[in-house]
């Protein structure tokens, strides 16, 4: 079988690690082994009989290799049902726990929902929090948040690696500034712990959260590391059961937490030779794409984690360009935002405009990524991009001003003697709706109608199904239908009705050019 045929079997191409990553067979053999009858599927809790204490065994034998990751003890381990649950708890726990003592947080405006969403739970709860402004690069400089502290600020969270664009934060600098100031401080090391070297003790880290399925173990389980000395600052957010000291109640999930501590075993020991390997493969892909020219890659200055490249594309619509890659799992953003048309919010806070922001990609790979993968990727980006760049307005000029100070191009009807073109526009890419048609009339029909435009995938289908209704249509005919009717026909969501108008506009346009009787 040939490496063509294996990586045509393995269709889509699998580039989104940074959502989630697949359970290595290891960890799935070990998690087989807590669920059957055979097997230890005890509760933890039960300490009266075997089949509970086998299940507790193993449990702490999983702690114990989740903390060896980032070079906690065992006891400062907490597990939770994953990266959203330990940051609330480590935001939520810690500031109301400590009300008496302030009532300021500081986070940084590209953070995590799972970070952003709890921090605006405590302004509605009285609290003040102050979010930081990255520089262009995605940084947060130490100095600003030393700026930021108040006597009475509580908390600062700031995320280790950047879930969209890979950028790694200074967080020794910062939490440096932290423990001079008595103030805690927690970091979102979802993207880092098992993909960079991360050791909390050598770190001012009071609080840190991971979880286990960006490292190759099950989704529905992640952990708390809370320093001992910081322990006291901590209170719960949920009851019930007692479980985790206390912290966090309920039913330990053995299967899953068994699988979290192979999948962070897996990941130390292999920790050198992967961030090279994953570093190797993300400069092929950038190299390759930056040949294409318009390229932008978010985060290029500062530095950034082995697994990540996010790169913006110049004169493409964003979401035409996801769609067109259905052979590639790629992200337009985080994953847990990606159902948003909204551009993302991370590259805004860098200084992209709309356009570049909505027009970005991100690309993770991970430990079953190949050279191949990325070739693929490469050539399928690159078909995309020259194919979505030859419709878009920057291939040809503006046929007709918008105002007097616009600039004008090609005359509106062009003279080709018996037979002529009619052009018209509507729309501009900063609205994210642009649209030209260019119609050849003879003999007082549309002998051809072509098309540019620069929007949607319905926008650029109702093009394309209108240029090929054209033809054969004099004046008095006019537009084959109307949005509603494309709308209906074409199945457009009743949300991109905008769009169509936009369309019927530039068509409209073109019939009210073509002179009477020709």
């Amino acid at each position: 079988m040939t490496a063509d045929h294996d990586l045509a079997e393995r269709r889509p191409v699998y580039l989104d690690y940074a959502a989630t990553t697949p359970v290595d067979p290891a960890v799935a053999n070990e998690m087989f082994a807590c669920l059957t009858e055979g097997g230890d599927f005890g509760n933890a809790s039960s300490a009266t009989h075997v089949f509970g204490q086998r299940a507790a065994a193993r449990v702490e034998i999983a702690r114990a290799r989740v903390a060896a990751l980032i070079g906690a003890a065992p006891d400062e381990i907490t597990f939770t049902s994953g990266g959203t649950e330990s940051n609330n708890l480590a935001i939520l726990g810690m500031v109301r726990a400590n009300s008496d003592r302030g009532r300021h947080v500081i986070t940084a405006r590209t953070e995590h929902k799972a970070v952003l969403d709890p921090c605006k739970r405590l302004e509605r709860e009285g609290f003040s929090v102050t979010y930081l402004t990255p520089d262009r690069q995605g940084r947060i400089d130490p100095e600003t948040v030393r700026a930021a502290l108040r006597p009475d600020t509580l908390l600062v969270s700031i995320m280790y690696v950047n879930n969209e664009i890979g950028v790694i934060q200074d967080i020794g600098a910062i939490g440096a500034l932290c423990r001079d100031r008595g103030v805690a401080f927690h970091t979102d090391a979802a993207q880092a712990a098992g993909k960079i070297p991360v050791n909390v003790q050598t770190l001012p880290i009071d609080f840190l959260s991971f979880n286990a399925h960006k490292i190759y173990g099950p989704k529905g389980v992640g952990a708390l590391y809370t320093r001992r000395a910081s322990r006291p600052l901590l209170q719960p957010v949920s009851f019930g059961g007692g479980q985790e000291k206390g912290l966090r109640p309920g039913t330990l999930a053995t299967h899953q937490i068994v699988g979290f501590g192979v999948a962070c075993e897996l990941a130390a020991a292999s920790l050198d030779a992967e961030l090279a390997r994953l570093t190797g493969l993300r400069e092929r892909l950038w190299e390759g794409l930056a040949d294409l020219g318009g390229t932008h890659l978010n985060g290029s200055e500062a530095p950034r984690a082995p697994g990540i490249l996010n790169v913006s594309f110049a004169g493409v619509e964003g979401e035409s360009l996801v769609t067109s890659l259905s052979d590639l799992a790629i992200s337009t953003g985080s994953a847990c935002n990606s159902a948003s048309a909204e551009p993302s919010y991370v590259l805004r806070a860098l200084g992209r405009d709309t356009q570049l922001a909505q027009s970005s990609l991100r690309f993770s790979v991970g430990r079953f990524s190949t050279p191949a993968d990325v070739d693929f990727a490469l050539d399928a980006v690159r078909r995309e991009v020259t194919r979505l760049r030859a419709l878009s307005p920057a291939s040809e000029p503006a046929v007709e001003a918008k105002d007097a100070a616009a600039p004008s191009g090609a005359p509106p009807v062009a003279d080709l003697g018996e037979a002529f073109v009619l052009t018209a526009e509507a729309g501009t890419p900063a609205e994210e709706t642009w649209v030209r048609f260019h119609l050849a009339i003879e003999a007082g029909i549309v002998r051809s109608a072509r098309f540019k435009a620069y929007g949607c995938p319905h926008t650029l289908a109702v093009m394309e199904w209108l240029t090929r209704r054209l033809p054969g249509r004099t004046r008095d005919d006019g537009p084959p239908g109307t949005p509603a009717g494309w709308t209906e026909e074409l199945s457009v969501p009743v949300e991109k009705l905008g769009r169509l108008l936009v369309i019927e506009d530039a068509l409209l346009a073109c019939f009210a050019r073509w002179p009477s009787g020709a």
